[in-house]
């Protein structure tokens, strides 16, 4: 049976057989086999899920076992601090660095990140550099904003964070590669996201976020805890509308 999937994702990325056979060092007839049904040895599997931008698991989804799956996804637990205020400054500053292709941050405010001028520079210098950057904030007026106050006792303080974070993020707003939105999604975790590496800071009921657990998560073939994140990123984003169109 063709790999319809796998099919898909070549066109997206405007791929025929002929190319990603070039890209991969094969011969031509081996990607007809792989588009026509036959599974690829594992260390091509990787690289063809690479190229596509997609998990190995969705274009082959009988290829691991669960064992094999759940063990991927432990070996993408780089680090987990028992709170954000415990992540060390160095570890922003390194992976927002490590990018070279996509810089990611999903928050309600994420103040301390507005307020850090030499987290600024590397996004700055990464988003000149090429790199897609996308910064997703919470609506002020949202209902769920008003919640999170009250659940974190501190009232009006929340949207009041936002407001101030808006100023504070003023010159990134400028710089030709970022972008901006506004959310008003029920925020479960923060994200921050350089190209395959995350800091998720999972939220709490009645905690603020610098009091919160955060895990350092690098994608790893075969695992799937990196992909949940990435996923939830994506559907926010396209539900979230231009900061400037509000």
């Amino acid at each position: 049976m063709a790999n319809e999937r796998l099919r898909a994702a070549m066109l997206e990325n405007g791929l025929t057989a002929l190319t990603l056979a070039a890209d991969l060092g094969v011969d031509i007839k081996t990607v007809e086999r792989w588009v026509n049904g036959r599974m690829p040895y594992r260390r091509y599997r990787y690289a063809v899920s690479s190229r596509l931008g997609v998990d190995e698991g969705y274009l082959w989804p009988d290829a691991l076992t669960k064992d094999q799956v759940t063990a991927a996804s432990a070996s993408e637990v780089i680090a987990v601090y028992p709170h954000r205020s415990e992540v060390p400054r160095d570890a922003w500053r390194r992976l927002f660095e490590s990018a070279d292709e996509e810089i990611g941050v999903l928050v309600y405010a994420g103040l301390f990140l507005a307020e850090d001028a030499g987290l600024h520079r590397i996004i700055r210098k990464k988003a000149k550099a090429g790199a897609r950057v996308r910064f997703l904030v919470g609506d002020q007026r949202d209902q769920h904003i008003a919640e999170r106050g009250e659940q974190e006792g501190v009232g009006d303080a929340m949207a009041a964070k936002i407001r101030n974070a808006l100023v504070l993020y003023n010159p990134l707003r400028d710089v030709e590669g970022i972008e901006f939105r506004m959310h008003r999604t029920v925020l479960y975790n923060s994200i921050y996201r350089a190209d395959d590496q995350l800091l998720v800071n999972s939220h709490v009921y009645g905690a603020s976020a610098s009091h919160a657990p955060v895990w350092h998560l690098r994608k790893v073939a075969g695992g799937e805890f990196v992909s949940v994140y990435l996923e939830s990123f994506e559907r926010v984003w396209d539900t979230a509308v231009p900061l400037s169109e509000n």
